[in-house]
């Protein structure tokens, strides 16, 4: 082992966007800060998850929005050339190279170190590089955890056997297959059954679940019907019991219900498994392979909840499970790093809902944009959960067709949009919305949410005319003429 590095303020094990957002804090608060990584610099949504997903996605999008305009769509011809697509995916990936990441961080000035690190000991971290050759790191304040998810494979009889896509290998796709079956029903299933669509697959779709459980209903309803529409074959609320790859290379499902699927690739999207397995979490009493336990200020817990000793360790993104989004990981990560660097000057920090150092919208105001056609823009809590919490609401709903920014927008626009109002306070506690190009309406629906605005107040904030924000007036309308 050597022990050429000398010692850091904080060590972060893991150089995604959330890593990468606590190192910057931190050093702009005036600390020192190393990551140790092992793939690429700028993680799962760089090169395998948001920015190349979306660039599958954004092509066919553009084109059905053409297409649903009489005169764009008269001067659109043709169909969508896969290999296009696939080579501005691979722009956006940017071709799988994180020199411009790594530059990045030497602008910031971020030390970078290659390898696999792992916890050694209260502040140390080991590293093993790609030549076998180990060094250590002495953190000085923290070592922060920000080694994210990979996808779970579930024990489906034969499906690890029969050579499974997971996300990594539908984002980075150099070969679009004639028939796709997608196991899953969440947000990556949907979306990629869009793309695949889209680019030419046959896509069958098995969930044991509806279609997008984690939102509203109807959103997942109309999501539903536009897949069945595109010629997707939709199998819900049923499991996948069998899986196997014949000497041809053909892929079997068998569902519960006796149905047999053939595809020539199938996609597991079953959910997420914590990257802790071997990150040396047996040399401070936690268990290897599970999510990490955090509290307000984002230390790791034990089981009952106590700090380590010294609170030196904390974990942040996906690996903590509070939410499973990019941009909330990077919300934690700046509070954050902000806090480690408040913390070393002896500042006392802002934890309590809404300071500055508590990631409050990781429990009141989770935001999302499912980019599917058509799109999910939801932030807040649906009205199951805000029923399921016992609190007191009013859902208000509208339909987003007849709104005068929509209907101009595409003609036979189809959306819906729901507010869930607290009862007692008289506040925004959860939107959502479904149509072509919602997403762009969700900002609205935070600031609203997370500024705890009553609706005495919104009555004031004009929308213009005509747009698809005008839906935020006929919420409003409607939940007067309710009451």
């Amino acid at each position: 082992m050597t022990n050429d590095n000398a010692a850091v303020d904080v060590v972060i094990i893991g150089g995604g966007p959330v890593g990468e957002n606590i190192a910057d804090r931190a050093v702009r608060g005036g600390l020192t800060a190393a990551i140790v990584e092992h793939e690429l610099v700028g993680g799962e949504c760089s090169y395998w998850a948001c920015m190349p997903t979306k660039a599958l996605l954004r092509d066919a999008a553009a084109l059905r929005a053409a297409r649903a305009l009489p005169a764009a769509g008269h001067a659109v011809s043709g169909a969508l050339d896969p290999a296009l697509v696939l080579a501005r995916r691979d722009q956006f990936a940017a071709n799988w190279d994180d020199s411009g990441q790594v530059a990045w961080l030497d602008s910031a000035g971020i030390q970078l170190v290659r390898g696999h690190g792992r916890i050694a000991g209260p502040r140390t971290v080991e590293v093993t590089h790609s030549d076998g050759t180990t060094s250590e790191l002495q953190a000085t304040h923290a070592v922060v955890i920000a080694t994210g998810s990979s996808a779970f494979v579930p024990p489906i009889p034969g499906l690890a056997d029969a050579a499974p896509w997971t996300s990594r290998d539908a984002a980075g796709v150099q070969n679009v297959p004639n028939r796709l079956a997608i196991i899953g029903g969440g947000v990556v299933a949907a979306e990629m059954a869009t793309a695949f669509t889209a680019l030419g697959s046959q896509v069958t779709l098995v969930s044991q679940s509806r279609l997008l459980p984690s939102v509203e209903a109807f959103a997942g309803e109309q999501v539903a019907d536009a897949l069945r529409s595109s010629g997707v074959t939709l199998h819900l609320e049923v499991e996948t019991t069998d899986v196997r790859r014949d000497a041809a290379g053909a892929v079997h499902l068998t569902l519960a219900d006796g149905t047999s699927i053939e595809a020539d690739e199938v996609l597991v999207a079953t959910g997420r498994t914590p990257n802790t397995k071997d990150i040396g979490l047996d040399t401070i009493g936690l268990t290897p392979g599970d999510w990490l336990r955090v509290d307000d200020s984002l230390a790791v817990v034990d089981e009952a909840g106590r700090p380590l000793d010294d609170s030196w360790l904390y974990a942040a993104g996906d690996v903590n499970k509070r939410v499973l989004l990019t941009h909330h990981g990077k919300y934690q990560a700046r509070a954050l790093g902000d806090a480690l660097a408040a913390r070393a000057r002896g500042d006392v920090l802002g934890l309590g809902d809404w300071g500055r150092h508590a990631a409050t919208a990781d429990k009141q105001a989770v935001t999302q944009v499912i980019f599917t056609d058509p799109e999910v823009a939801a932030v807040g809590l649906t009205a199951e959960a805000a029923a399921a919490a016992g609190k007191k609401t009013r859902v208000v709903d509208y339909d987003l067709g007849a709104v005068s920014g929509a209907a101009l927008h595409a003609d036979g626009y189809r959306g819906q949009a729901r507010m869930i109002v607290d009862d007692d306070r008289n506040v925004v506690i959860g939107f959502t919305a479904v149509g072509p190009d919602v997403a762009e309406l969700l900002q609205a629906a935070t600031i609203a949410i997370v500024g705890e605005v009553p609706l005495d107040r919104l009555w004031h904030a004009v929308p213009a005319y005509p747009t698809m924000n005008e839906v935020w007036l006929r919420l409003l309308e409607t939940d007067g003429r309710d009451r």
